[in-house]
Formats: C-alpha cells, sequence, structure tokens
C-alpha cells in the first residue's frame, strides 16, 4: 500500500529584507564563504576604460577583482618562494637571516 503526498503550497511569498540577506550566510558546498562588499572606489578613466573594453561592456568590474585577487596572490607566491630560498641557501651559509 503506497501512501500518496501532496506537497501544500501558498500564494502568498513573503517579500525578501535588507535584513533576511544580511543574516543570510552564503555556502558554496556547505562551506561558509565571504560575501563581496559594495564600495566606491576612483579609478584612472584609463584603467576603467580598459576593463571595459576587455569586458565588452559587461563583467568588467568581476575583470577588476580578479586582478586585484591575482596581484594579491602574486605578491604571497613572491614572499613564500623568498622565504624558501633563503631557508635554503641559510642551510649552506649562503645568505644572512633577513628580518
Amino acid at each position: 500500500m503506497s501512501k500518496k503526498y501532496s506537497l501544500k503550497t501558498s500564494d502568498h511569498i513573503p517579500a525578501v529584507t535588507q535584513a533576511d540577506i544580511d543574516r543570510s550566510k552564503f555556502r558554496i558546498n556547505l562551506k561558509e564563504v565571504p560575501r563581496k562588499k559594495r564600495i566606491n572606489i576612483m579609478l584612472d578613466t584609463v584603467v576603467l576604460s580598459f576593463f571595459q573594453h576587455k569586458a565588452a561592456g559587461r563583467g568588467y568590474q568581476t575583470l577588476i577583482n580578479e586582478a586585484l585577487k591575482k596581484a594579491i596572490y602574486q605578491e604571497e607566491l613572491e614572499i613564500a618562494i623568498r622565504r624558501v630560498v633563503r631557508e635554503e641557501l641559510g642551510k649552506y651559509g649562503k645568505v644572512k637571516s633577513v628580518n
């Protein structure tokens, strides 16, 4: 004997407020991830034009965001490589420790 289940639906869907969004948690694969934050920033006209042209007018802010993240990761990578090289050379007395 099988039971039939019915899904009750409502015609009334409450509006999502800014407070609801502020309380929400953004997740990817159940892992909480940081949200983006809206800011105002002054950019040189040539910088803005470059990214707008590269994105064909749509998604240029995403391209700017990606370029900024790459700059951060590049700097972190350079710092890590320099540290490893200093440590390895230090084992052989080739480099003085720099802090």
